[in-house]
């Protein structure tokens, strides 16, 4: 069998540089490579299996049996493209006749040619005297067909929904005392200790928060800081920052918030604080936020149910411990962005739930998990109680946009406090022919960011003209992005009105590389007030470099993008839990941080929820005909987040 270590019998180029999505490939070539030593002409003595070796001398498979294996692959994705990119710009050659033409041995000669924009050399590799074609020539061609036509779906994934393949998902109900730990969190999490550090952030409360903040930081109000701990959240009960730990050329070290995510993850990835409670944060977030909100609902209305679009394994989790703190059972169902057939609906904005059995049931209360653009599945008021309300992923919990400018204005409420959420630098309603203009005024060094992307989408680090050039031909969704100031290292950070601002970054490892990593912060909020659910960090893919002419091949991205998520090309996610940094007693010292750095983080993210919270009531109006249903005023929406393309998607 192929082994990945073995010399290809093809090359396949693209230029000189990867094209960015929507190109068309007209670069596409394939350059045979040379045989290798101890590979003769066909019919000579060939030595049992030298590297490189495709003939039946291994004993696994012959080469004749493995073009006929790819030129299947190669028909079916021809097949799929046929189907899928008519319309979507990518240029097709008629194919009539291409039936009539496949070889005997597997190669269908339109297929290969129209994927090398050439035709086949009838001076070359086709042994005419013989009326056959060259087993190796075959073999390396449906190769690369298979290879240019996987690049070309997966460059139409952008626009290209992705509809799920198996049966019409429908929702199960999960029985109370189903909660198994090992189906809720990653094997390592399982066996990891706490930190004696995280644990004790953790048993610290409020009051000795507040204590010790204003101990070290006396310019603070102490009544202000405690009344923000104590705010009861209206709209934006459970929320989840990532944020940097940065510092100044002078040494001044600060948490910053990179972003405030609604309906946010983390608990998979967070050891036990108890291990007497195997629960862990599911049952905290459950019982501090949404189970005050369920006593609200009227049970007549129907039963419970977690609803999610993402992250299976903390969604069933959510699932079962709801069951057991209800004591009652709880429908789980998945609800995706372009199910033609969706199990979930609404009438009379109560939502319903469809079962195995094609029945549907009525809903009174729903954990949302649904986190990529639920302004368009979610109404923006329900009857079904909801949490968190879609309202606070457009004031901020999932557009950028908005967040930036709720933490303005809440930054201009504490103005006299000693208090600000700290953000990057960062200009809103840009569009894309303003964007080279901002990453100038920056030092040539920013972040373009899609506003209502998550999960590590649409997020573009720029440092060079190459990258630069990379966003301007990727086409977008969206009229409008924002800019912000990019933290790099000291020598390659955005030079902005406070300066420069660079990574910390983790604890030099043996080989002395220091990698980029952030800080999850989750907290949950109820009449008590806000408290701390679970943290997490996650680190880059490639160490940090003093100066990017060191490794001109290394991206920006690649030093410093942390999200795990990555998006499958199927539609699917996946999680690089590699770069999962844990709050053991392992990962924790990799980071760096200390109590009082938890303390600053936990009061950034409470401000940042606090600001987003506080945009959802500016965006939230009391009925003026006396009715009690409030109503989402559109007309202050669209003039902070002028968007059409966005406005078009809400879901009122």
């Amino acid at each position: 069998m192929y082994q990945p270590n073995e010399t290809p019998l093809f090359s396949l180029k693209t230029g000189d540089e990867p094209l960015a999505p929507g190109h068309p490939h007209s670069q596409d070539r394939i350059e045979p490579l040379a045989a290798p030593q101890g590979q003769g002409q066909e019919g000579q003595q060939q030595p049992s299996r030298t590297r490189g070796s495709l003939t039946p001398g291994g004993g696994s498979i012959s080469k004749s049996e493995l073009s006929s294996m790819a030129s299947s692959i190669a028909n079916k994705l021809d097949e799929y493209l046929d189907r899928t990119t008519n319309g979507n710009g990518a240029a097709r050659k008629d194919r009539a006749g291409s039936n009539d033409s496949t070889s005997a041995n597997g190669l269908s000669p339109s297929f290969g040619a129209q994927k090398t924009n050439d035709h086949l050399d009838p001076n070359s590799e086709i042994d005419h005297s013989h009326g056959q074609v060259d087993e190796d020539f075959v073999l390396a061609n449906n190769l690369a067909a298979i290879s240019l036509a996987t690049q070309k779906i997966t460059e139409n994934i952008f626009t290209e929904p992705k509809l799920k393949k198996s049966a019409p998902p429908q929702g199960h109900q999960v029985s109370p005392e189903h909660f198994e730990p090992e189906k809720h969190f990653y094997p390592r999490v399982l066996n990891a200790q706490i930190h004696p550090m995280v644990g004790y952030f953790f048993s610290l409360g409020n009051e000795r928060i507040v204590a010790r903040y204003i101990h070290l930081n006396p310019q603070v109000n102490e009544e202000v800081l405690r009344k923000c701990l104590e705010y009861r959240p209206k709209h934006f009960q459970w929320a989840g920052s990532d944020l940097f730990n940065v510092t100044t050329a002078s040494g001044h070290r600060q948490m910053i918030i990179v972003e405030t995510n609604s309906c946010p993850s983390g608990q998979k990835s967070m050891p036990l604080l108890s291990e007497s409670d195997e629960h862990g944060g599911y049952r905290l977030v459950l019982e501090s936020a949404f189970k005050d909100m369920i006593d609200t609902a009227d049970r007549a209305m129907g039963g419970l149910a977690v609803v999610y679009d993402k992250n299976l394994m903390e969604a069933s989790g959510y699932a079962a411990t709801l069951a057991e703190v209800m004591k009652e059972k709880v429908w789980l169902v998945e609800y995706y962005e372009h199910d033609q057939d969706p199990p979930v609906k609404w009438i009379d904005r109560v939502m319903y739930i469809r079962d195995e059995k094609k029945e549907w049931h009525s809903i009174r209360a729903c954990f949302r998990y649904v986190t990529q653009k639920p302004w368009n599945r979610f109404p923006l008021f329900t009857r079904t109680v909801v949490m968190n309300q879609t309202v606070a992923c457009l004031a901020g919990g999932r557009n950028k946009m908005m967040a930036a400018k709720a933490y303005e204005f809440y930054n201009a409420e504490l103005a006299d406090s000693g208090l600000h959420v700290r953000i990057p630098e960062t200009i809103n309603n840009v569009t894309k022919n303003e964007i080279p203009l901002w990453l100038d005024s920056m030092g040539g060094h920013a972040v373009v960011k899609v506003p209502y992307s998550n999960a590590g989408q649409g997020v573009y680090t720029i440092t060079n003209k190459q990258e630069l050039q990379e966003f301007m031909d990727t086409p977008q969704h969206y009229d409008k992005y924002i800019v912000q100031s990019l933290v790099g290292n000291a020598s390659w950070s955005s030079i902005t009105r406070h300066g420069k601002f660079y990574h910390v970054g983790t604890i030099p490892n043996k080989k002395n590389n220091t990698f980029v990593n952030d800080l999850r912060m989750m907290v949950a909020g109820n009449k008590d007030g806000f408290r701390p659910i679970c943290i997490y960090a996650r680190r880059a893919r490639k160490p940090l470099i003093r100066n990017l002419a060191d490794d001109p091949s290394t991206t920006s991205w690649e030093m410093l993008g942390t999200n795990l998520s990555v998006k499958l090309p199927t539609g699917e996610w996946s999680t690089e839990a590699a770069r999962l940094l844990l709050m053991d007693r392992k990962d924790f010292n990799q980071l760096g941080l200390g109590v009082d750095d938890m303390i600053d983080a936990y009061i950034q993210t409470v401000l940042s929820v606090i600001a987003i919270d506080k945009m959802c009531q500016r965006l939230v109006k009391d009925s003026a005909d006396g009715s009690g249903q409030p109503t989402f005023d559109i007309n202050l929406f669209e003039a902070l987040n002028p968007d059409p393309a966005l406005l078009q998607e809400i879901m009122l």
